[in-house]
């Protein structure tokens, strides 16, 4: 017997206006967990997501961009311009807990749609908005995009080096992490409104969270800490040596935080790290790095792992995603999901990040074609069957907007 999928907010109904990768995300976490997630989308085209896909990834047609942030999401298609549309919209809202969107600043109020405007229609609701530089001030018409966040908010300078210059991280770090802390508002703001039936207004911002990514180096600055980006090893501008990352035969050896003296005795005290001590790992982190890197540089991976490891040195292999699907610990956790879509096949991707004792996270709703749930969703708010079919048929798609015509956060 199949065991019942995840139910922990069973009951609540989440209606989305998200785009992208930050809003899609957010609202698949508390899909996943149970809520009636429903995304509006534009007739005909949809959410932008589904025309494009990084490296070009189309199964069959199917934007892998948006298989990856839609899974459990149903999708109506209603033109929001429309005095018909927007009604219904506003129907919908009506019946639910929770309103999420992450167009850039003013669109919901153009559309009608903002907090107040909810808010008069559904007094305990709870309304979620994230954007790239918060709703006012100098900044909130640029575009709310993860690399230039990282850029702005000094992740890519924290994490380049100074003789090669700043480095963005390889994912959008930015985006994923403002999508959890959009899901954990959600979350507190729900049991808020258990206790005493009140809803409110959440935001989020990326500038915020790229720099609570940044928690501890930050910190450390603001409080007089003297932080230099390093010309070699791993990008940090706080950690001794030989913290970093190492090339030797068959791939890349990442260091952590063992002491100097520690690595030494594993590698059989060379006269190299001789001259150096523990209390000397920071001053003369550099040094200590080209000795080390000299020193590994003609040993095996895999010979590396097994002797520092069992000598207690914090040590890693560097995987590509080829080596991260075969990684012991990826493989005992089964952190890569897969599921059969209609139209483009097998999707693999990575599983809801949490674990539950009662219940599992399941499918059930693959990513929605456009519009797929419409019908269904306007006859559980009370349209009659008649109504449904004026407001389902005879509505001509828009063409296609670009990344910098559609309004985004």
């Amino acid at each position: 017997m199949t065991e019942p999928p995840l139910a922990l907010l069973s009951g609540v109904r989440v209606v989305a206006f998200t785009q992208f990768l930050l809003g899609p995300v957010a609202t698949q976490y508390l899909a996943d967990m149970g809520a009636d997630v429903i995304k509006v989308e534009a007739p005909g085209s949809g959410a932008w997501e589904r025309s494009w896909a990084g490296g070009d990834t189309f199964l069959n047609g199917v934007s892998a961009f948006f298989l990856l942030s839609h899974r459990n999401v149903r999708s109506v298609a209603l033109d929001l311009k429309s005095e018909a549309g927007r009604e219904a919209v506003l129907r919908l809202i009506s019946t639910a807990d929770v309103v999420v969107e992450n167009f850039r600043p003013s669109v919901m109020d153009r559309l009608g749609l903002g907090f107040e405007a909810v808010r008069a229609i559904k007094p305990d609701i709870i309304y979620a908005s994230a954007s790239g530089y918060g709703a006012d001030g100098p900044s909130r018409d640029l575009p709310g995009q993860d690399m230039l966040l990282q850029a702005i908010t000094g992740l890519a300078a924290a994490t380049g080096r100074s003789e090669t210059g700043p480095l963005a991280a390889g994912a959008p770090v930015v985006d994923q992490h403002a999508a959890s802390l959009l899901a954990m508002g959600i979350l507190a703001a729900l049991v808020h409104k258990e206790r005493t039936g009140s809803g409110q207004q959440i935001q989020v911002n990326m500038v915020e969270a790229a720099l609570d990514l940044q928690l501890e180096p930050l910190t450390y600055h603001l409080n007089g800490g003297s932080l230099r980006t390093p010309a070699l090893g791993m990008g940090s501008m706080f950690h001794p040596a030989p913290y970093g990352i190492y090339a030797v035969m068959g791939g890349h050896l990442a260091l952590s935080l063992s002491p100097l003296s520690t690595l030494a005795r594993a590698l059989g005290s060379p006269d190299e790290l001789e001259p150096f001590k523990d209390d000397q790992a920071l001053s003369h982190r550099e040094e200590i790095t080209r000795v080390v890197a000299g020193l590994l540089a003609d040993q095996t991976l895999g010979h590396l792992l097994e002797v520092l490891r069992g000598a207690g040195v914090w040590c890693a292999p560097v995987n590509d995603y080829a080596g991260v699907e075969s990684d012991p610990a990826v493989v005992h956790l089964g952190c890569i999901a897969a599921f059969d879509h209609p139209r483009a096949g097998r999707v693999r991707t990575v599983r809801h990040p949490i674990r539950y004792s009662d219940a599992e996270p399941r499918i059930r709703h693959v990513p929605p074609e456009v519009g797929e749930h419409t019908s269904d969703v306007l006859a559980e708010i009370g349209y009659p069957a008649a109504e449904v079919q004026r407001l389902t048929g005879g509505v001509h798609p828009p063409a296609p907007e670009t990344p910098e015509e559609k309004d985004h956060g």
